[in-house]
């Protein structure tokens, strides 16, 4: 099964070598066998602990009427894997595997968003910073499993690259936004109502009616499924925000029974914030996992004190939508996560939903400085030739001046 999926994918990214240069099939063939690994490491994880991917293979492999599954959250990823099950008879282990291999093509598709979207290569300690994000341990344990995780990942993958340049890739857009609103509805609401903002506001260089045909249409979708993600969360239409609230209140109350909880409630919305992006950091790891998780925080955090240099104000204010999309998206999702989460496994495994949108701002900033950095240079440099210029023209006009 993994040596089929790896024939899958090696055609699939020579497809895509031919069409976006940016792809490393070297780089992308490593991440495949490196995505597989942590396959590996969950399964064994879920043998000795409890784990949804159980359930689903369970309930797959029991479900009387497969269309009657058909719907949002749990149920989607239960009726994609029927036909797998019952029809085509994967085993647990197979199952695994392919669900680990959606999460693998999210990746693929993330590092072609990145590499497309910025201009040089950006390095961080002397490695490619995008290399390095795509080999980052946890977001790959979370999406190497049957789960949402794995389903969600790609669907997130796919739908920002197709948001890259909508008007070429519309199957990309509808696969992948189909993926993030069958698994979760919330997240495609939020990157839709990102998208609406960040093409009104993004400098790029369309007709103002193709902005506002985008703008209205990421903000429509949102409109019309808004009365199905506030069933899917359980609100009340006619007071959403104290339901919101309420719901929130409860969840949290009820997460914070675990070993790994945090007193969320309590915390000022800074310290909820840098809890959901950067907790566990070693003295508050609840077992190894988490010391391991540590270092990766603590990498995130060593990126994301790069927002905090010169210019960066700047940066945002003529970025492009994308970035401006990414920025929202990231942020509304954190700071509706951080009313709901108090339970650190629980926060390890969610961030990694969200936590490209904040490396790709963060990397375009970079990206932004440096191009800026080789502007300035050149700029001095062309000062200098002029003013050279202008020296040797004054010697050729008053040579007997200069001789004396």
């Amino acid at each position: 099964m993994i040596g089929i999926l790896y024939a899958v994918s090696l055609s699939l990214l020579q497809r895509l070598k031919r069409k976006y240069r940016t792809l490393s099939i070297r780089t992308m063939t490593n991440l495949y066998w490196y995505h597989m690994l942590f396959g590996l490491i969950y399964y064994t994880y879920a043998i000795f602990r409890n784990s949804d991917s159980h359930a689903y293979f369970h309930d797959a492999a029991t479900a009387e009427s497969w269309w009657k599954l058909f719907s949002h959250g749990t149920h989607f990823i239960e009726w994609l894997a029927v036909p797998f099950v019952q029809y085509l008879h994967f085993s647990y282990e197979m199952m695994m595997v392919l669900f680990a291999w959606t999460g693998y093509v999210g990746f693929v598709y993330f590092y072609l968003f990145f590499k497309e979207n910025l201009r040089s290569t950006i390095k961080f300690r002397g490695y490619d910073a995008v290399n390095l994000l795509m080999f980052l341990p946890n977001m790959h344990f979370w999406t190497s499993s049957l789960g949402k995780g794995s389903l969600i990942f790609c669907g997130i993958g796919l739908l920002v690259f197709g948001l890259s340049l909508p008007a070429k890739r519309k199957v990309y857009i509808a696969l992948g936004g189909l993926l993030t609103y069958f698994v979760r509805p919330h997240i495609f609401f939020a990157i839709m109502i990102g998208m609406g903002m960040s093409f009104m506001l993004g400098r790029e260089k369309m007709p103002m009616y193709q902005k506002v045909l985008i703008a209205i249409g990421g903000i429509g979708i949102s409109a019309f499924i808004y009365d199905e993600l506030l069933v899917f969360l359980r609100l009340d239409e006619d007071n959403v925000l104290e339901s919101f609230m309420n719901n929130t209140a409860f969840i949290g109350g009820q997460l914070q029974h675990a070993g790994s909880a945090v007193d969320m409630q309590s915390y000022s919305l800074p310290v909820k914030l840098f809890t959901f992006w950067f907790r566990p950091l070693f003295f508050d790891a609840p077992n190894f996992l988490g010391i391991f998780v540590s270092l990766e925080n603590l990498l995130y955090l060593a990126f994301f004190v790069k927002l905090f240099q010169k210019g960066f104000f700047r940066f945002i204010k003529q970025a492009s939508a994308m970035i401006k999309m990414s920025a929202v998206v990231f942020l509304s999702i954190s700071f509706s996560m951080t009313f709901i989460m108090s339970n650190l496994g629980i926060i390890i495994r969610q961030k990694s939903m969200i936590m490209y949108f904040m490396f790709f701002v963060i990397v375009a900033f970079l990206d932004w400085k440096k191009t800026e950095a080789i502007k300035r240079r050149m700029k001095r440099i062309k000062r200098m030739k002029k003013k050279e210029h202008l020296k040797v023209q004054k010697r050729n006009y008053f040579p007997d001046h200069l001789t004396n």
